[in-house]
């Protein structure tokens, strides 16, 4: 305990700084034709990694003022709509007065006609990919489109995948905290022209929670200049059914106060249907094969508000509010499926036709409070943050079967209804501390989370209007988790080397409670998780990079409820209340050569991973889905990318991943024999951005990735094929957007999943509405040049809150 206690009390023993005199730099802003440039952005750059310090933004007249500045010798810069000046060293010694800067454009001439789009990059730091796209051909779309262009990532299942993880969205450094299908749906919003770049972060430092896997970070535009704006999108998707989206944002700074609200809402009804079979074994062979169609149609109308307040207490003190609020009510599930049953002879033996609806309401409710103070020492802050979420889940099921008899002949009925809620309190605190020296620098903090869940299912037999409670299948789940955090960095610099080193410390506190099988689950451990990175620029051609890191994954908390959830009386999901954390380790080598080649090989001992698998149940005919610990399981590859300007209006990408995965299991309905799941695959992604217009204003997209098969638990995926087109037009000087574009033009973005070893044997086809064409139209007002302040509450306990 005496290691837990040094970890976590690390960030109060750290040291203060003293301070120190600070100086203005005023200047002004011209272009080529020395005309004065109103509202341009003014940035003062650290010399050593052109991070920015400080900005400012020029009035009608191009005059500008940076004050509180230390110090020293910085570069400074300027910009305005894509053109920006050359860097000029400025040595801040007093008051300093720099004359005039000249802003130049980053062009292209295209048939004598000048347009402002330069080339995207990709850096390789100690501990991150990052993926340069400000004012580049690759941000000529929406958000979504830049993650899906970002070197690593790839699309599984409708999923962002890297290295068949499921990475976490942040933005500006805060976790997006929405199901993954939200998170798309906010992303094709937002225009790619507002980021400045995305990091692929493969093993988080230690100043991020130890759960949690590869982290995708989107960079925006820092927001500097005083004003409105606002704007509004909206999404028409032709499926198999019409679907819209529609969202409005308005953003408001002064000096001191900024504002942002944002609202959408995206009225759906989607199809999904899903062809699959199981063939019952047993000691003689197969002696039953089923066959069943499953079609789903869901209809929803999620809505999200967001209300971000910053407040400038003054030039070292700043305050704000984020608070979140995604509502679902009466989102609608009605589900029929077919089921042919035959002998080992394949003659139908009887038939059985289900018909469920479900019904759901849901909240989330997340507020934080922040607070950072800046000290007169260079790069010496504090920041402190207070977090609340209130989550409500309502859910009522009912699930009726006929069974009818090979003649078709009526038999006997069965029916059951489930209700269903859960409501979860998370409260964290966290304060986090940075300093420098020199080169050095060090960031150190601690965290406070406490997490309660409840969540009851009552089960009712239904024998024509009589309800009857099955107490059996009725559960009440308490679940209290507390975690306490300290974790410290150092970062140090040289001209060729880097090396970045970080320890954490979590100590977990875990009380879970049945009251049907009056069960109580307790765990109570200490983990410390390293991280080292270690970054060599041989020249401005080669650069090399390791990382390794220990990473921990904790379960969701609805997957620890023992409860049932059902498709029909045979087919159902259940709740694991023994499930156990999970420690990874992860390394990564790397080699980028002129930044356009890259070389990624990697291993990851993913431990007892938790892992969704289905077994049946030969006996009873039943078969079942269970999140639960594998024995084992590992992954490495070889991934080569290849990003290029092949001519000034082509911008292309280029992947090609080599990997193996393996998970080994107990075959808990094969006498619970230790099973492996393997695949060796190939990953293929070629996607082309292009410039259709000599003004810029009109881009195109074709993309086409090959997955030759992907591991998912206990089922191996088949092979699957993507071909998406888009085109993007923008017109009235920027003010408005219109998009087209058509995914999965092929028909072959869903593979078929497949599980058979020992006496298991059963697959299934799910084909969602891969297939559509998007036409989109934004439009921005007020005074629209300026930069986003958008944020989203970053907790990882909210996480684990599943989202159906």
């Amino acid at each position: 305990m005496k290691l837990s206690f040094l970890v976590l009390i690390m960030p109060l023993i750290m040291p203060l700084c003293l301070s120190a005199q600070t100086y203005e730099v005023t200047g002004a802003v011209k272009d080529r034709n020395n005309e004065a440039v109103g509202y341009a952005n003014v940035l003062l750059l650290q010399v050593s990694d052109s991070t920015v310090v400080q900005g400012a933004s020029t009035d009608d007249s191009g005059r500008f003022v940076i004050t509180n500045v230390q110090p020293k010798t910085y570069f400074i810069r300027a910009s305005y709509i894509g053109s920006t000046s050359n860097l000029i060293a400025v040595d801040v010694r007093k008051n300093t007065s720099i004359g005039s800067i000249i802003i130049e454009d980053s062009s292209i001439d295209l048939e004598g006609v000048e347009i402002v789009v330069r080339k995207p990059t990709v850096v390789r730091k100690s501990d991150r990919l990052v993926f340069n796209v400000e004012n580049t051909i690759a941000s000529l779309g929406n958000s979504w489109d830049v993650l899906r262009k970002t070197p690593g990532v790839i699309m599984v299942n409708e999923q962002l995948k890297i290295k068949n993880q499921t990475p976490i969205v942040y933005l500006n450094n805060r976790k997006v905290q929405l199901t993954n299908a939200e998170i798309k749906n906010l992303l094709e919003g937002v225009s790619g022209a507002n980021i400045k770049s995305v990091e692929v972060i493969m093993n988080p430092p230690a100043s991020y929670d130890a759960e949690g896997g590869p982290i995708l970070n989107i960079i925006t535009s820092k927001n500097i200049t005083p004003g409105y704006k606002g704007s509004v999108n909206g999404d028409f998707i032709q499926a198999i059914f019409p679907k819209y989206n529609f969202g409005t944002s308005h953003y408001f700074k002064t000096e001191k106060l900024s504002v942002f609200a944002n609202y959408s809402i995206s009225p759906r009804k989607e199809y999904k249907d899903n062809n699959g079979y199981i063939n019952f074994i047993d000691d003689n062979g197969v002696f039953a094969r089923w066959q069943s169609t499953f079609n789903r149609t869901t209809r929803s109308a999620a809505q999200n508000a967001n209300l971000i307040l910053d407040y400038a207490i003054d030039d070292r003190n700043t305050f704000n509010i984020t608070s979140n609020l995604a509502v679902s009510p009466n989102k609608t599930f009605d589900n029929i499926s077919e089921n042919l049953m035959r002998n080992a002879q394949n003659m139908l033996d009887s038939t059985f036709i289900s018909a469920s609806k479900l019904n759901i309401d849901q909240a989330n409710l997340g507020i934080d409070l922040n607070y950072v103070h800046t000290f007169k020492k260079e790069g010496a802050s504090l920041a402190l943050n207070a977090h609340y979420t209130d989550y409500y889940l309502e859910q009522d099921q009912f699930v009726s079967s006929d069974y009818f008899d090979s003649t078709n002949n009526f038999t006997r009925n069965f029916s059951f209804l489930t209700q269903s809620n859960q409501n979860i309190e998370i409260y964290t605190g966290q304060a986090d501390y940075l300093d420098t020296f020199g080169k050095l620098s060090l960031e150190s903090g601690a965290k406070f989370s406490n997490i309660n869940s409840r969540s009851g299912l009552d089960y009712f037999n239904v024998t024509g209007n009589t309800q009857t409670m099955n107490v059996s299948l009725s559960d009440i789940y308490d679940y209290d988790e507390t975690v306490f955090a300290g974790y410290i960095t150092m970062v140090q610099n040289w001209d060729k080397f880097s090396i970045k080193a970080g320890l954490r410390g979590e100590q977990t506190n875990v009380e879970g409670k049945s009251m049907s099988v009056v069960e109580t689950n307790v765990q109570d451990y200490f983990e410390l998780f390293p991280s080292l990175y270690l970054l060599y620029n041989q020249s401005d051609n080669h650069s090399f990079s390791f990382n390794y890191g220990r990473k921990l994954s904790r379960p969701k908390y609805q997957d620890l409820n023992p409860f049932l959830y059902f498709l029909n009386e045979n087919v159902f999901n259940q709740g694991n209340p023994n499930l156990r954390p999970n420690f990874s380790h992860n390394f990564n080598f790397n080699y980028t050569y002129k930044g356009e080649y890259f070389l990624d090989v990697y291993y990851r001992d993913n431990g007892n991973f938790i892992s969704t698998l289905s077994f049946q149940d030969n006996q009873n005919q039943t078969v079942r889905e269970v999140r639960q610990n594998v024995l084992e399981s590992t992954s490495y590859g070889f991934d080569f990318t290849y990003i290029k300007s092949i001519t000034n209006n082509w911008f292309l990408i280029g992947i090609t991943s080599l990997f193996h995965e393996d998970e080994t299991f107990l075959a808990i309905e094969s006498g619970n024999i230790p099973v492996t799941n393997e695949v060796e695959g190939v990953f293929l992604y070629l996607g082309n951005n292009l410039t259709l217009s000599k003004d810029g204003t009109f881009t195109g997209e074709l993309g086409l990735n090959y997955i030759s098969k992907f591991l998912l638990g206990s089922y191996v995926i088949s092979e699957t094929t993507n071909l998406t087109f888009g085109l993007r037009k923008t017109l009235w000087n920027n003010r408005a957007t219109i998009s087209l574009s058509s995914e999965d033009i092929l028909g072959k973005a869903n593979g078929t999943l497949t599980s058979t070893y020992l006496n298991q044997d059963n697959s299934y086809s799910p084909r969602p509405e891969t297939q559509f064409i998007r036409f989109g139209f934004a439009y921005n007002f007020g005074n629209f040049r300026l930069k986003d302040s958008k944020r989203t509450i970053d907790k990882i306990e909210r996480d684990r809150l599943e989202s159906n």
